[in-house]
């Protein structure tokens, strides 16, 4: 099940990330920086709820595949890691912030491969501090690419910058406690 409507969903997290990209790149002809702002922070979240309807599809049309598995979470990270380059890049948030989130993506994915190798993949599997981790850096990304006062009251640069390094200390957090589940595996395949 290579080509399902949850699969091509998932693509579209990947191909969506030349696109927000590409805003910022926009002539200011084209659209000023509010403008391109909102576009990006509307195509973030549209993408980004692909992410959780993908899933349910799957499940729902009883497309769920190996393949489905596979690149849902890449092209998550893959999302992530852009927007986050990107708000580095406009200095809406701290370089030492996507170093921890991109370090970790990187150190979790390779660590959940080696489990898997190693057939030990549940003492990785996703826990609530990850997933907390997830909705901090999800309602952030958005926040800083928007970088406004939202309905005219909210800060959302504020807000994003605080909830962006909530996020990177529970990236932080949850990387140790992946690790600490996988430490006795991991001794007792090296041996």
């Amino acid at each position: 099940m290579f080509m399902t409507i949850p699969t091509l969903m998932t693509w579209t997290r990947i191909f969506a990330i030349p696109l927000i990209v590409g805003v910022f790149y926009l002539p200011e002809t084209w659209a000023t920086q509010p403008e391109k702002n909102l576009v990006a922070t509307v195509m973030f979240v549209a993408f980004a709820f692909t992410d959780w309807l993908d899933g349910y599809l799957a499940r729902k049309l009883n497309q769920t595949s190996s393949f489905g598995a596979f690149l849902d979470p890449v092209a998550d990270k893959f999302l992530v890691c852009a927007c986050v380059l990107v708000l580095v890049h406009l200095q809406r948030a701290d370089v030492f912030v996507a170093l921890i989130i991109i370090g970790r993506e990187i150190a979790i994915s390779a660590l959940r491969e080696w489990m898997a190798q190693i057939g030990a993949s549940k003492s990785v599997s996703v826990h609530m501090i990850g997933k907390l981790k997830t909705v901090a850096q999800m309602v952030a990304i958005p926040f800083l690419l928007f970088d406004g006062l939202l309905f005219g009251a909210v800060n959302t640069h504020a807000w994003g910058t605080v909830l962006v390094w909530i996020a990177a200390v529970l990236t932080v957090l949850s990387m140790g406690y992946y690790l600490q589940k996988a430490l006795p595996e991991i001794r007792a395949k090296a041996k």
